[in-house]
């Protein structure tokens, strides 16, 4: 009870300072106001992002009550706030030519030097009020310096500060998402997921932590994986809504496309309409040959976020299988329009144009896909095709040019070795294909796929086995 009538009247006292700051801002004289509740009216406008009140109220302080170095350190914030970077840090200069230890000081000198892009100096600040500050603040100062390292490039570095902050404090979400970026960054997907697991078994309650884990397994494409941690972080957390989405996502890869909807669904229930979630539930109806509800889908994401290129895309292509291949590359062109340097994009387009028998456009659509994305397999394979229906020795001459501009495409390798074959160039194609198993033997086997017939070649058949 009788915390609520303080916290009553505190709240009534710094409405009644800041009528009457603000009525002197207006002209009128300025009473008296003593320090504390000073503060607190300087404190509620840095809160509110009113930095050019909260200096004045500083100044107003440090007139007042020049015995205390606070109002000079709200000074330095509030210019802070306001971008006026190097008045900011001269504020805290002069406080520090005092010996004035203190982790507020310290805490605010980093952030200068943060937005100052001097990061190595952020973070040697950002570690000296780690010093002087209370334990329970140490996981946010961690994160604090391991953004710095981030900044820096240095993730691995941030990795070790953020199990820092983790340690000290097992529920900082922010500390677990950033952690997720650094692995992202380093490329170190197992390492993440081994991290999250070594998480978990501490913490099995952590939405964010299993949320994390799905997408480490989504990364590595073991969608099976990913569906149960997901599962588990909707099983602690049902309103989690970007968990939703991403299940709906590994379902959509495992081509269970009803389980997909069903979480899209969900995603939109808990965060709203989202124009992405209603272009993959138009996927899934395309995948489950169900068109016009589709079309349906397809067209609530355009309305929902005209330029999304996916739904555009998603629209031609469900126009093609209708039979309306001409309007269908109306709409791909509008898809591309969107996202110009998408090589997806432009192979579909490619396939839609040879379709309708426009060869020279098929050909600039396929050659513009593997420009942007040379190890497309199926882009590759599919212009190998288009290509050897005119001739062979065309499909050879672009197959030695393009293995010479891409020689880790190994996919090049094992086309050339089938087009040497159907030209009847049967020792080449051996002397070929056995470098090629020597370089790569489970890979090589891919042959068989691009050329089921070489299973009848019992000479082929002799050396992948």
């Amino acid at each position: 009870m009788f915390d609520d009538d303080e916290e009553e009247y505190n709240d009534s006292s710094l409405s009644e300072d800041i009528e009457h700051f603000e009525a002197h801002l207006k002209g009128q004289k300025l009473k008296f106001i003593d320090s504390d509740r000073l503060e607190g009216l300087i404190d509620h406008y840095l809160i509110q992002g009113q930095f050019n009140k909260a200096k004045i109220a500083a100044e107003f302080g440090i007139y007042q009550f020049a015995y205390n170095p606070m109002f000079k350190l709200r000074k330095a914030q509030a210019l802070g706030g306001m971008g006026l970077l190097q008045e900011a840090l001269d504020c805290v200069v002069q406080l520090e030519k005092q010996e004035i230890d203190s982790a507020e000081l310290y805490l605010t000198r980093a952030s200068i030097h943060a937005q100052q892009r001097e990061h190595k100096q952020a973070i040697r600040y950002f570690k000296m009020a780690l010093e002087h500050s209370d334990p329970a603040e140490h996981d946010y100062i961690y994160l604090d310096i391991a953004i710095e390292y981030e900044r820096l490039q240095l993730y691995q570095e941030a990795i070790d500060t953020l199990h820092q902050a983790l340690k000290s404090n097992k529920n900082n979400e922010a500390a677990l998402y950033e952690l997720g970026r650094c692995y992202d960054a380093l490329g170190a997907t197992q390492a993440s997921i081994d991290a999250y697991l070594q998480f978990i078994d501490e913490q099995p309650y952590s939405s964010t932590a299993w949320y994390n884990l799905g997408n480490a397994y989504s990364r590595l494409e073991n969608y099976d994986r990913a569906v149960w941690a997901y599962e588990y972080a909707i099983l602690i957390n049902e309103e989690f809504g970007p968990a939703h989405f991403n299940l709906g996502n590994a379902y959509l890869s495992l081509d269970k496309y009803h389980k997909a909807i069903e979480h899209f669904e969900l995603c939109m229930k808990h965060d709203g309409d989202d124009a992405m979630a209603l272009c993959y539930i138009g996927e899934s109806y395309e995948q489950l040959n169900e068109l016009e509800l589709s079309k349906h889908y397809y067209k609530l994401s355009i309305d929902l976020e005209p330029m999304l290129p996916e739904a555009w895309l998603g629209l031609g292509i469900v126009e093609d299988l209708l039979g309306s291949t001409k309007e269908g590359i109306v709409l791909i062109q509008k898809a591309l329009d969107y996202d110009p340097d998408n090589s997806g994009i432009h192979h579909v387009l490619a396939g839609a144009y040879q379709k309708i028998d426009l060869r020279s456009e098929a050909e600039f659509h396929y050659l513009k896909s593997l420009e942007l994305l040379p190890d497309d397999q199926e882009a590759l394979s599919d212009y190998i095709a288009f290509i050897s229906e005119s001739s062979l020795a065309e499909a050879q001459t672009f197959l030695l040019e393009f293995g010479n501009a891409h020689p880790a495409v190994f996919d090049a390798k094992l086309h050339l070795i089938n087009i040497k074959w159907q030209m009847g160039q049967f020792a080449e194609a051996k002397h070929l294909y056995n470098e090629c198993l020597q370089q790569d033997a489970s890979s090589s086997k891919l042959i068989f796929e691009i050329n089921p017939k070489l299973l009848d070649d019992t000479d082929f058949l002799y050396l992948a086995d």
